[in-house]
């Protein structure tokens, strides 16, 4: 076991990646990762994540681990990889943390925001980062309709196929709300913990309950229904980016 666990803090823009996991032949942000750290200290080291993202998804506060014998000082972590690492990527701070402390069983809670350009004209300045719907959307009816996601549900519906990773498809949401500036419309999620697509098969149905082609009774009906599928059409990745991981305490006291 090498000397040191670290615990990164990331940001990326995920639209040239094919998602945050390793993938032969197609680029990831695990791969940038791991290819910074053997450059910085000369060891393969393979990084772990606390949530996984898909292909074009950003984050703003992914968090990752691995373990390393280097004596390089956490700000060096922080100096080095950036130095290394593509400007799509970028590690915002470095931790020492317990070698029993596992950052994706631990998180207690996943925070997610989806971006909508609510706009007849596109944004060019915001495109990379938000999804546009020509259309007005009332985001006060998509607020409430999302209600129904908080609680502790089976979530079977808002996944397009069960992964055979995926041990449960119960989760419980924490908070959902919609709200509009100017012409963003944001959807925030906050979880234990998400299905694959969860959050962008949530977003479509949204998007048809702002538009007036769907009820909140029927997007209810959707939660209820627990049939892999249903909810549906899953929402472009571009608008999509996890914000933040929760930990019982915060990761600079974790090894203390």
């Amino acid at each position: 076991m090498a000397g040191r666990k670290i615990a990164l803090v990331l940001e990326y823009d995920g639209t040239n990646y094919a998602g945050f996991q390793w993938q032969a032949n197609s680029p990831t942000i695990q791969a940038e990762i791991e290819e910074a750290i053997l450059k910085l200290t000369g060891e393969r080291r393979r990084v772990l994540s606390a949530s996984r993202t898909d292909a074009g998804v950003h984050a703003r506060g992914q968090v990752v681990s691995f373990h390393t014998n280097s004596s390089l000082p956490l700000s060096s972590f922080v100096k080095g990889l950036n130095y290394y690492l593509p400007e799509d990527i970028a590690v915002k701070e470095a931790y020492r943390i317990k070698d029993s402390f596992s950052i994706r069983r631990d998180a207690v809670s996943r925070e997610y925001h989806y971006a909508i350009i609510n706009s007849p004209t596109r944004s060019p300045l915001r495109q990379r980062f938000a999804h546009q719907v020509k259309q007005r959307l009332n985001h006060k009816a998509m607020h409430r309709a999302c209600q129904a996601l908080i609680g502790e549900h089976d979530f079977t519906s808002f996944i397009s196929r069960l992964e055979p990773y995926v041990k449960s498809t119960i989760k419980n949401v924490y908070q959902a709300e919609v709200s509009r500036e100017e012409d963003l419309v944001t959807f925030r999620i906050t979880a234990n913990s998400f299905l694959p697509h969860q959050v962008r098969n949530t977003v479509g149905p949204l998007i048809k309950v702002g538009l007036g082609k769907m009820t909140a009774e029927e997007f209810q009906s959707l939660v209820e229904a627990k049939k892999i599928g249903l909810a549906g059409p899953t929402a472009p990745a571009c608008g999509l980016c996890l914000i933040k991981i929760s930990y019982p305490i915060p990761l600079e006291e974790i090894c203390k």
